[in-house]
């Protein structure tokens, strides 16, 4: 594991960084409820993710190699809430004039999240089959990664959140916040599109 520290690091960061699910919502939760309410929101993708790593480098992707229905139901179920997601995100009202029902995610619906995230499992399986030796221990191997996603998700996680409240400070207007919510609805609707055809 030592001699891939370097460029697993780097794929850590251009997958933690790199537009995907998470970072969508994460915009949107930043332009809609700002960095405080959100915060829960990050620390649950900061806890969630690595743990879903961890569960996955210890055995749960041999369950999907072995059973694959598990997999296309979970993916299945994944772009669902996805889609449902999208939804609110667009239905999403202004910081000043919010919608009663609206609220950012809290920590255990966004750690939960991971599981029906198709990015996250893209990015856990494979920094897994990549990045770990074959006739080594796999835990510390598995932990060492699941480490670093967690060092790697609190920079990418706010970097996110605070570009959505930038771009609420922007977006003045009502109309014009209302048109963001749409766009990063829509671009989180296309997101599950594209998984579910690739």
């Amino acid at each position: 594991m030592p001699e891939f520290l370097l460029p697993f690091t780097l794929f850590a960061i251009a997958g933690s960084f790199t537009p995907g699910p998470n970072n969508i919502m994460l915009t949107a939760s930043g332009a809609n409820f700002g960095f405080r309410r959100t915060l829960p929101h990050i620390l649950g993708i900061c806890v969630g993710f690595p743990l879903m790593v961890t569960a996955v480098g210890l055995g749960l992707g041999r369950l999907f190699e072995e059973v694959p229905v598990t997999h296309s139901v979970l993916k299945l179920a994944g772009s669902a809430y996805l889609l449902w997601l999208a939804w609110r995100i667009a239905q999403a009202g202004s910081v000043d004039q919010p919608d009663a029902r609206a609220r950012p995610l809290s920590f255990f619906q966004a750690a939960a999240f991971q599981w029906v995230n198709p990015k996250a499992w893209i990015m856990a399986m494979g920094a897994i089959s990549t990045f770990t030796l074959a006739g080594q221990e796999m835990l510390p191997q598995v932990l060492t990664i699941a480490a670093i996603f967690t060092v790697v998700s609190v920079p990418s996680a706010t970097v996110w959140t605070l570009l959505g409240i930038g771009v609420a400070r922007i977006l003045t207007s009502p109309a014009a916040l209302r048109l963001f919510n749409l766009s990063m609805g829509a671009l989180l609707a296309l997101s599950v599109v594209w998984i579910l055809f690739e």
